[in-house]
């Protein structure tokens, strides 16, 4: 009599197939085709470039927008970077290429969001120039956020630039003569008014707009470029605020010639990546002097031994030019401003 129990043989044993005995290459298409383009914009995880060598983009340029190719990972990828593209380059509506490649950088402007934050955020790769933009009223200008971007721009092997708007509220002396002794390029913007000197100092050339909100950046920017069409605001005539209206990074070409990066309103220019030797390299002339320095020398005022006191007795170097030095390195020790 059967127990009603069934002798199990291998048939009844389920193997799920393998995917395959070939292993999986780390070789990657070498992507021989892909196109080159210049990032100008970056929104939530969608790159707009423009396609053709950096310089050499025309006005009639095809405009792409692109996904970062999951080969990349999480290598950053912003406004200025020049990349190669492949896939549905038309530039039509709807049509999304694949952003493959990254080159190498030639400059990198950086910040950190505070002194002590280890993790440093790329504003713009490719740059030739930084103009910090400040209005002498309404906002009252910030000089130590402004040495601060100075500092960055330094690090950066970027050339300073200084753009003083709304001269027509107050006149720009001091503010002129607080940077003069650093040797750093300034213009005046008169606004509504000629802006010849401010075309001079931008034409043909990569340049980063940087500065505390309500200085008048995007009015700047609408004045250069009239189909910018960039927000602008309101500043409190009180309290000096006003609400940020560039909200990303964009890059703008020049009718006469060149690029500006407009960039969000900045509230603080934290500067964890830099040390004192990255400020020293913006002051060819210090930097000779300050290699008699004892080992740990900070440079500043009270630092014991430093060579660069020795240097002013000897006249081997202007005074002004090492209290500036002392002023920009002191306010990448000070709290960010806020």
């Amino acid at each position: 009599m059967s127990s009603g129990r069934r002798e199990y043989t291998e048939e009844d044993v389920r193997i799920r197939p393998g995917k395959g005995s070939r292993p999986r290459t780390r070789n990657r298409p070498a992507h021989a085709d892909a196109v080159p383009g210049v990032v100008v914009a970056v929104d939530r995880g969608r790159y707009t470039c423009l396609l053709g060598e950096p310089g050499r983009t025309s006005d009639d340029a095809v405009e792409v927008v692109a996904k970062k190719a999951r080969e990349l990972g999480r290598t950053g990828v912003v406004v200025g970077d020049r990349v190669g593209l492949v896939g549905d380059t038309s530039g039509e509506v709807d049509a999304i290429a694949r952003l493959i490649r990254v080159e190498p950088r030639r400059s990198v402007l950086r910040r950190t969001a505070d002194d002590d934050d280890p993790v440093e955020r790329v504003i713009v790769a490719n740059a030739e120039q930084l103009a910090v933009v400040t209005a002498v009223a309404n906002p009252e200008p910030r000089p130590r956020l402004i040495d601060r971007c100075l500092v960055a721009a330094f690090d950066a092997g970027l050339e300073p630039l200084l753009i003083v708007t709304k001269v027509d509220l107050q006149p720009p002396d001091v503010l002129l003569e607080l940077y003069q002794p650093l040797g750093v390029a300034m213009v005046v913007a008169t606004r509504g008014g000629d802006l010849a000197a401010v075309r001079t100092a931008l034409a043909g050339r990569v340049t980063v707009l940087v500065g505390h909100s309500g200085v008048g950046k995007s009015t700047l920017v609408n004045a250069l470029v009239p189909t910018a069409l960039r927000t602008t605001g309101v500043v409190n005539a009180v309290t000096g605020r006003g609400r940020h209206t560039s909200t990303s990074a964009v890059a703008l070409r020049l009718p006469f010639g060149g690029w500006v990066v407009d960039t969000p309103g900045l509230r603080s220019f934290g500067l964890a990546h830099v040390t004192p030797g990255d400020v020293l390299r913006g002051f060819g002339d210090l930097a000779t002097a300050a290699q008699d320095c004892p080992r740990g020398c900070t440079h500043l005022a009270d630092s014991p031994d430093c060579a660069l006191d020795d240097a002013i007795t000897a006249g081997v170097v202007e005074p002004a030019r090492l209290d500036s030095f002392r002023r920009l390195l002191g306010s990448r020790l000070a709290p960010s401003d806020a």
